[in-house]
């Protein structure tokens, strides 16, 4: 979408204040260095800027001067190319084929459970569940690289390291042999550019 009346000079950005989607662009603007207006969004009761800026209403929502980008994955690469230092996906097709198959299944398969985790009841715990054998299924490719799939940071990692983040907090327990993916969060919390893309309840998430 583009928008004509109301040009703005800096970046907006329409997020929750926890939420693994807008968090995983609040990631992305902390690892380019990226400037920009936060407005925190209730989505149960969103402004009506919003409603007037994004035809589906939902978070998060950036807006760079005249254009309006919504959708996480379309946001974030959206990004990457704006701002391409430091790039955040490999430069041969087959590596940046491989990080998308991998957000595709973190976006199709991992981060929908988070919300049902978070709605609580029966369903809960079989997300829980879920989550906890799906992440154990993947330690190869935690332990393929140094970051996921790569040996350097990338919007893979922006999109798994705002649901490690999380899995405390969620209730997923992993046991000592997952240490690998706990080593992995580490090495992405360490890093300024977390702090930096965290807000207030966010952080709370972990003691």
């Amino acid at each position: 979408m583009v928008l004509n009346p109301r040009s703005r000079t800096v970046l907006t950005l329409y997020s929750s204040r926890d939420c693994v989607q807008c968090h995983r662009v609040r990631l992305v603007l902390a690892a380019k260095g990226v400037t920009y207006d936060f407005i925190a969004v209730n989505p149960q009761a969103p402004p009506e800027d919003l409603l007037d800026l994004n035809p589906y209403h939902s978070v998060p929502t950036l807006v760079d001067r005249d254009l309006v980008v919504y959708e996480t994955s379309v946001v974030c690469e959206y990004l990457d190319e704006r701002y391409p230092h430091p790039p955040l996906m490999p430069v041969d097709p087959l590596s940046r084929a491989r990080l998308r198959l991998g957000i595709v299944r973190m976006e199709r398969d991992w981060l929908p459970l988070v919300g049902q985790i978070a709605a609580g009841g029966r369903p809960a715990d079989t997300a829980r569940k879920r989550l906890r054998e799906a992440l154990l299924a993947s330690l190869p490719l935690f332990k393929a690289a140094k970051f996921f799939l790569n040996p350097e940071l990338s919007l893979a990692d922006c999109a798994l390291a705002p649901l490690i983040w999380r899995l405390p907090s969620l209730g997923v327990l992993l046991p000592r042999e997952a240490h690998v993916i706990n080593d992995y969060g580490e090495r992405i919390f360490r890093n300024p550019g977390f702090t930096r893309s965290l807000t207030e309840e966010e952080k709370a998430l972990r003691p």
